[in-house]
């Protein structure tokens, strides 16, 4: 099993690249907001604990999401690895995810970094708006907001793995077929690389 973690800032295009990457290698997306939302809707333990704080309007405790990714990992036996979208976003659920792992006899292969200047990002969000109908995208105050709670809170994650030597910068301008080649050859590298 060949795990990763696409990270990025919001507009890198984690999204766009997560999609194509799933068809590729056949990973299994993790993503922590659909996972969220499958228990919710599941109405299971942790699904309901999680509805009873957002309703609150309280984020929902790393416990509570390291607790919904084990769930999916043991749910999914036998698949080629996964593809881990918008988490872990701290350093704390980077070391939980980690632990989590070791002890299912896994880890982290490789973190992929989009690396896309703030102004391009700042565009991409602002277009997406026209079409995406989230309304957050279309306010570049917010979006500005966005990315400096990116640069405090969630950079500091590719530092921990950088320490374990998994971080492998790519370069998130170009087409997104330019993109996606770039993606796979670091993948492609790691995965064929001892562990």
């Amino acid at each position: 099993m060949f795990n990763i973690i696409l990270f990025g800032p919001p507009g890198s295009g984690k999204g766009t690249q997560s999609e194509k990457l799933i068809d590729r290698y056949g990973f299994k997306h993790l993503s922590t907001g659909d996972l969220l939302r499958s228990e919710i809707a599941n109405k299971t333990p942790l699904g309901l604990e999680a509805k009873s704080l957002m309703d609150k309007g309280q984020l929902v405790p790393d416990e509570v999401v390291i607790g919904m990714i084990d769930s999916a990992l043991d749910a999914n036996p036998g698949v080629n690895g996964f593809l881990f979208d918008g988490f872990p976003r701290t350093t704390a659920q980077a070391e939980a995810l980690d632990k989590l792992l070791s002890l299912k006899k896994s880890e982290i292969g490789v973190v992929v970094a989009l690396q896309v200047p703030e102004e391009e990002l700042i565009s991409r969000m602002l277009n997406r708006a026209k079409t995406s109908g989230r309304s957050d995208d279309a306010d570049e105050q917010v979006q500005r907001n966005r990315l400096s709670v990116y640069t405090r809170d969630t950079l500091p994650v590719a530092d921990h793995y950088r320490t374990y030597g998994k971080v492998e910068e790519v370069v998130g301008l170009g087409s997104i077929e330019d993109i996606f080649g770039r993606l796979t050859a670091v993948i492609d590298s790691k995965k064929g690389a001892p562990a």
